[in-house]
């Protein structure tokens, strides 16, 4: 029988999109990437396969989960299977770096950004930079995971001297601008099938682990709103206006990237800065419940994936 098949790494973020499933009636099964073996001369199921792999597996203990998924996107690929975001998709997920490169490609700007691959060098990457103050992060990171911001290059040596700076699991750091949220806020610009679905406004004033999951703000003290309720960390605006919105859209198709969102701030003379590309997008439930758009992230991939597989059936009862 053909179903979807979910490629994932992390059980709680499967929840909402295995309701979202069950609404619809849809046939799926989930494969755990972790510990696993895959015979290369093996024919795969017929089926919608949906890439959810993450940058940030290794924060969970899963290290090479990644890695896996590139060889079963491969083999997928190599079978003429249907796979929802691919090889491509995975290839900018892993890599900050090149999604800079392709931003570049549609025009859509986003923050200096100067690339090293020693730790000692990356003084001369500030120097070359020449913007205070600026960001160091890791070139495969997720969750905002090693982003660190520095108002000096003296703090930036201090820190390296301290063995402080953690770890860049591919050996390539980003020195990068920092460019100051006009309000405080990022926005994610959420696309669905290629389609826009809305844009959720995200407190950024406390830090960068930015993740909107439900499971990831269980004990978060940023999440969902603070103490006096006068703000919330995720809200769905309501009256959005991008004028990038078709290049956005336009970036993500040449990239392979059927679901994902791209997270952008803006500065205080209204310009636009990406600064990230998520392909393992997720969404938080209570800023859907509270927005009157009625969208429901994982509900609206679910029935995109189920399209695509009854699409995927009626093409055999074509060639039948």
């Amino acid at each position: 029988m053909k179903q979807i098949y979910v490629i994932h790494e992390n059980e709680e973020w499967l929840v909402p999109l295995r309701s979202a499933f069950e609404k619809l009636n849809l046939p799926y099964k989930e494969w755990f990437i972790d510990d696993l073996e895959l015979d290369l001369n093996s024919i795969p199921p017929e089926g919608i396969f949906y890439n959810r792999m993450s940058a940030s597996a290794h924060t969970r203990e899963h290290r090479y989960a990644p890695e896996m998924t590139a060889n079963i996107l491969a083999w997928l690929e190599r079978h003429g299977r249907t796979v929802i975001n691919g090889r491509r998709a995975l290839q900018l997920e892993l890599r900050k770096s090149e999604q800079y490169l392709s931003l570049q490609e549609h025009d859509i700007p986003h923050p200096k950004t100067v690339i090293s691959n020693q730790l000692k060098s990356l003084p001369n990457a500030v120097d070359q930079l020449n913007k205070f103050p600026f960001i160091l992060k890791p070139n495969r990171g997720g969750k905002g995971t090693g982003v660190q911001l520095f108002h000096s290059k003296e703090s930036l040596i201090q820190s390296i001297e301290n063995n402080d700076l953690g770890e860049s699991l591919d050996g390539i750091w980003l020195v990068q601008e920092y460019v100051k949220p006009a309000d405080g806020r990022i926005v994610r610009a959420e696309f669905v099938g290629g389609e826009f679905l809305y844009a959720v406004s995200i407190d950024a004033q406390n830090g960068f682990q930015l993740c909107p999951a439900d499971s990831c703000n269980i004990e978060d003290v940023f999440c969902p709103a603070d103490k006096s309720g006068a703000t919330n960390k995720f809200v769905i605006q309501e009256n959005y206006i991008n004028a990038d919105l078709q290049k956005y859209g336009e970036f993500l198709r040449a990239n392979d990237i059927a679901v994902g969102a791209l997270e952008y701030v803006e500065d205080s003379n209204g310009h636009k800065y990406v600064y990230d590309v998520n392909t393992n997008t997720n969404y938080n439930s209570g800023a859907e419940r509270k927005s009157k758009k009625g969208s429901e992230g994982m509900y609206a991939i679910a029935k995109y994936l189920g399209n695509k597989l009854s699409s995927l059936k009626e093409l055999d009862l074509k060639r039948a």
